[in-house]
């Protein structure tokens, strides 16, 4: 059996992410995009998953239709998938880092 770690969002949670219902651009190539490059800044500051622990994107409804976040899904009877899910919640990065700021075009944004 699995469990999910919500880590509420497609984004560091310091950061702007994409609004559900915008008009402006569209919302879910957006936000899967900042999940994608949330995903690989978790991998990047704390290695790939462990067996038993995966990054991954859910999906949740809403009223003006669905929104992602970034979970870690994790298998609750192994002990180093849940350190790993323990880490990305609790140590997860608060900004974007240079790279993912390059992946998201957000080079002139704020730091």
């Amino acid at each position: 059996m699995q469990e999910y770690v919500d880590l509420g969002g497609t984004t560091p949670p310091d950061e702007s992410c994409a609004q559900v219902g915008s008009r402006e651009y569209d919302y879910h190539e957006r936000a899967r995009h900042e999940a994608r490059a949330y995903i690989a800044l978790l991998r990047r500051l704390f290695g790939d998953e462990p067996e038993g622990a995966r990054l991954t994107v859910k999906s949740h409804p809403h009223d003006f239709g669905s929104y992602p976040t970034v979970c870690i899904a994790v298998d609750p009877s192994n002990r180093i998938a849940c350190e790993y899910a323990d880490r990305c919640e609790s140590e997860g990065p608060s900004e974007w880092d240079d790279q993912a700021r390059e992946e998201l075009n957000l080079k002139n944004e704020r730091r």
